[in-house]
């Protein structure tokens, strides 16, 4: 009946339980389970002895050099098969193994056999006055002396004789106190088992309902297909996309950005052309009057000659350098790039991203229909799961157990007081007046109790005697597996009884003790994979039809064509470029000003140099009022020309790449799409498939290790074996006989030292005899030899 409850396990593994492969290689993201509920176990199945350890210590070695031999497997197994003595060496195989033990019963035999009639030969040995039964000794000169040696031998054998009595008793004690107590650790192992039985189908339950959380975690995924699964196509397509309408929206800003070069370029010629002849103009004013100055009768003076001179020499320097007269105009290139922006090409392209950006919505409007279906499925996988756990007779196999193990335990209450009351070494004292009585107890517990511990607790401590437990065809001859055959009616399946145990011992879950897969086949009745296969087929006829995604229209693309066509690459760029690199004069109008200031300073003080200083002045003003304009528009059209210049380069193959660059993206949305988005409606699919491979995974090792955690079991072996039986009662025996046998041992020197000291405590029939004393004739002589008479002792009997 037991194994039935197997059953309530294996609701949750699944095709998987046995063997699980992933059929997805992204990682798929982390559900968290929680922790299956379980109850502590209470029993500890541990047994400290305290004190008496010291002794359970010493009776084990004392049995360790009684019987070092290892455990005998080959002769247990035979014995078992019921093949012993088959072959003669199965005798003296047993006899080798049992010698210490049936010497040592050898010899309580022979004590038991020898101390009666050595005692009967002795008593009638003392009624015909022998063996110092006469009332007559003599007092030698060292009777005190043998009188102390022999009270204090007597005593060191009483004192060894109540020690081992002691042993025996604190022995006794323990056994009883502790059978006592056992009853508190029974009752724990029937509750741990209770606690086995009823917290199961609560941890059933657990694992049942946390398939809402997979269920909830595949529908969110499905629920947010458009960000799932539609930013992954839209993130796939973009690689290809995105740079094509990046290139297509920096063009629409290149076509701006000529424009505004264009207008730079007409604008700045026209002042510069302007603002030349202005500045010729007034140049050539002020070499007139300059040259008038120079001209004057105070330069022919000696002091002013040579630097009137000068001046005049310099006069040349006030003119233009730079001609812009002769510049072509970009009129018509600014007229053809003002019809280009008549589209906003920017709107165009951004029109493009929007639409491209609609991805995952048209995802969502697609699948409606195929994630209604895919809901439905996973609906019907938890109701399936449901309807399952009902059909199960769960409360029928958990009651016949509970049944069953209330009859147990009622069993073990009742009884129980009768092993409590039963102390079989309880008022032994009147056997230390038979020590061949006692010899008896002692050979008869020593056999029992040190087999036991040999042959039954030490195998079971080092798993030995489950290991021949194990042994194919041991307890059945036609099964190899014997535990197997009695469960699962299949001896072939590799069940042992050591493995059982240890893994119980670590509270392995029963399904993972037992191998309850051979038992029960899952896949009959919930095959979760199916649910799944669904799910993926699904999944994959999942279409997406992305042609309504336009990025740029013929408008579009015409317009960029337009562009490539202004003529902006016709512009005499080497022309502007060398007018450019000129500067506004010949001389800097400011150091011609300085120097001819400088000059004037040389020139005695007077109208002249007052004149030249005037006309320094206004040369400085004209280099302020014109020149810096003029070099500051200079600047403007040396911008916008290189602009002009690093545009018109090669511009119709850049437009023509911008255009090819958007054709082929529209090209992969409107075609080649459909690979993009199976790829990665694949690795949608494996993530929301990865949640149940995640759940029947999670199933498989809570059922391994948590459900139905089997630790009571190997505690009721532990405490029947290992406690009860080996703690509890042999050690106490084995202890028992050990200090019994002590005693009864040393029962013969206390004997002996107590006859030999009873004659100096004996009142005798004549008086006592000294070796000091004289013997001078025969009469004294011959009453010597037969003791004097003792009056008192004679007056004393007439009177009794």
């Amino acid at each position: 009946m037991a194994v039935e409850l197997c059953l309530l396990l294996l609701l949750f593994c699944g095709n998987t339980i046995s063997e699980v492969q992933p059929i997805y290689k992204p990682p798929p993201g982390t559900l968290d389970f929680g922790f299956v509920p379980a109850k502590t176990y209470d029993t500890g199945a541990y047994h400290e002895p305290g004190p008496m350890g010291i002794l359970f210590k010493i009776v084990h070695d004392f049995l360790y050099l009684v019987q070092p031999n290892s455990f005998p497997q080959d002769l247990i197994r035979k014995l078992a098969q019921q093949k012993f003595g088959n072959t003669q060496g199965d005798y003296q195989k047993a006899i080798y193994y049992e010698i210490g033990f049936i010497v040592s019963a050898a010899l309580g035999l022979l004590f038991i056999l020898l101390l009666p009639l050595v005692g009967l030969c002795f008593c009638m040995c003392r009624c015909c006055d022998n063996c110092g039964g006469e009332m007559h000794q003599r007092q030698k000169k060292n009777a005190d002396c043998q009188r102390s040696c022999f009270a204090t031998f007597l005593f060191v054998a009483s004192l060894i004789i109540s020690v081992g009595v002691l042993c025996a008793y604190a022995a006794n004690q323990h056994l009883t106190s502790q059978v006592r107590g056992a009853k508190k650790l029974v009752n724990s192992n029937f509750k741990d088992l209770k606690i086995f039985l009823n917290d199961t189908p609560a941890q059933i339950d657990y694992l049942v309902s946390k398939y809402n959380t997979t269920k909830d975690k595949a529908l969110s995924d499905l629920n947010n297909v458009g960000p799932l699964l539609g930013s992954r196509v839209q993130e796939q397509l973009g690689k290809e996309v995105c740079p094509a309408l990046d290139a297509a929206l920096t063009m629409a800003g290149a076509i701006r950005e000529t424009k505004e070069a264009l207008e730079n370029v007409s604008v700045s010629v026209e002042v510069l052309q302007e603002g030349t002849e202005r500045l010729h103009a007034n140049l050539t004013d002020v070499k007139m009057h300059l040259s008038n100055t120079l001209n004057d009768s105070a330069c022919s003076a000696v002091q002013a000659a040579s630097t009137c001179n000068i001046i005049k020499n310099s006069l040349n320097q006030l003119n233009i350098n730079a001609n812009f007269t002769g510049l072509p105009g970009v009129s018509s290139q600014l007229a053809k790039v003002n019809d280009v922006l008549k589209i906003d090409l920017s709107s165009l392209v951004q029109k493009g991203y929007a639409s491209f950006n609609d991805t995952p919505d048209l995802v969502v409007n697609q699948t409606r229909n195929i994630l209604s279906d895919i809901k439905s499925v996973l609906e019907s996988i938890g109701a399936n799961i449901s309807s399952f756990t009902k059909t199960l007779p769960v409360e029928k196999i958990l009651a016949d157990l509970t049944i069953y193990l209330t009859q147990s335990e009622t069993y073990v209450q009742d009884y129980f007081p009768v092993v409590e009351q039963y102390d079989f070494y309880s008022g032994v004292g009147f056997s230390f007046l038979f020590s061949w009585v006692l010899m008896i107890v002692v050979v008869l517990t020593f056999v029992t109790g040190g087999n036991v511990e040999k042959l039954v607790c030490e195998p079971f401590e080092d798993k030995t005697l489950f290991k021949v437990l194990d042994t194919p065809y041991l307890l059945n001859q036609h099964w190899k597996n014997y535990l197997s055959g009695i469960l699962f009616k299949n001896p072939n399946i590799n069940l042992t009884f050591e493995k059982v145990y240890s893994d119980c011992k670590e509270n392995k879950g029963i399904y993972t003790s037992l191998h309850l897969e051979n038992l029960f086949n899952i896949n009959e009745f919930l095959n979760i994979s199916m649910y799944t296969e669904d799910v993926a087929l699904k999944i994959e006829h999942i279409q997406i039809n992305l042609s309504k995604i336009i990025l740029l229209d013929e408008i579009g693309k015409e317009n960029l064509l337009n562009f490539s066509s202004s003529g902006i690459e016709g512009i005499n760029f080497a022309a502007y470029l060398m007018e450019i690199s000129k500067s506004v004069t010949k001389a800097d109008l400011l150091s011609f000003a300085n120097d001819l200031e400088a000059r004037a300073d040389q020139l005695p003080k007077g109208a002249l140099e007052n004149a030249l200083k005037g006309h320094a002045n206004n040369i400085r003003m004209i280099h302020n009022q014109q020149v810096v304009p003029l070099e500051q528009a200079m600047s403007t059209l040396n911008h916008s020309i290189r602009l002009l210049k690093r545009t018109s380069s090669e511009l119709m193959v850049k437009v023509k790449n911008v255009i090819s660059a958007v054709n082929a993206a529209q090209l992969l949305i409107n075609n080649n799409a459909s690979q993009v988005i199976v790829q990665e409606t694949k690795k949608f699919m494996d993530t929301v498939i990865g949640y149940f491979e995640q759940y029947v995974e999670w199933v498989k090792e809570s059922i391994a290790m948590e459900v139905a955690a089997c630790k009571p079991i190997a505690n009721v072996i532990d405490t029947a074996v290992d406690i009860f039986l080996c703690s509890y009662v042999t050690d106490s025996v084995n202890t028992f006989w050990f200090g019994l046998g002590g005693s009864s041992i040393f029962l013969i020197p206390a004997i002996i030292f107590a006859v030999k000291l009873s004659k100096y405590y004996r009142r005798m029939d004549t008086e006592d005899v000294y070796d000091d004393m004289e013997n001078g004739n025969n009469g004294y002589h011959k009453e010597h030899l037969y003791g004097i008479h003792n009056p008192v002792v004679e007056s004393s009997v007439e009177q009794w």
